[in-house]
């Protein structure tokens, strides 16, 4: 699947969406964020079933700030509209792979029942 721009338009709509998004933050000027881009793309064609999706921290400064993103990149996923995973880094690929099982793995209903 390709990978989705996310733009305050289209943020909400997309991270509240069924099934697993995964959202990297970046910006042009960050050396790791560069880095990962290629192992973000490579996991978007192995997992069809995820929505991969970049938010430009430069162009969508009033967003950034409003998810309090302090570090990037950024790394965040979404399962049936539940931030469940935010963490700042780059990953390997295999470890992002064990990211994306793990998500599919959550026992949503034991998720929302703990959230407050």
């Amino acid at each position: 699947m390709a990978t989705v721009e996310l733009t305050a338009a289209n943020f909400e709509d997309t991270v509240s969406a069924d099934g697993i998004v995964l959202v990297d933050w970046w910006a042009s000027w960050c050396g790791p964020c560069l880095a990962f881009a290629p192992v973000f793309e490579e996991a978007s064609t192995d997992h069809p079933d995820v929505t991969f999706a970049k938010i430009d921290t430069e162009a969508e400064k009033e967003l950034a700030a409003a998810a309090e993103i302090q570090s990037i990149p950024m790394l965040m996923a979404f399962r049936d509209g539940v931030l469940v995973f935010r963490q700042p880094g780059a990953l390997p690929k295999k470890v992002l792979d064990d990211l994306l099982e793990q998500v599919r793995e959550l026992d949503m209903d034991e998720v929302r029942a703990s959230l407050p």
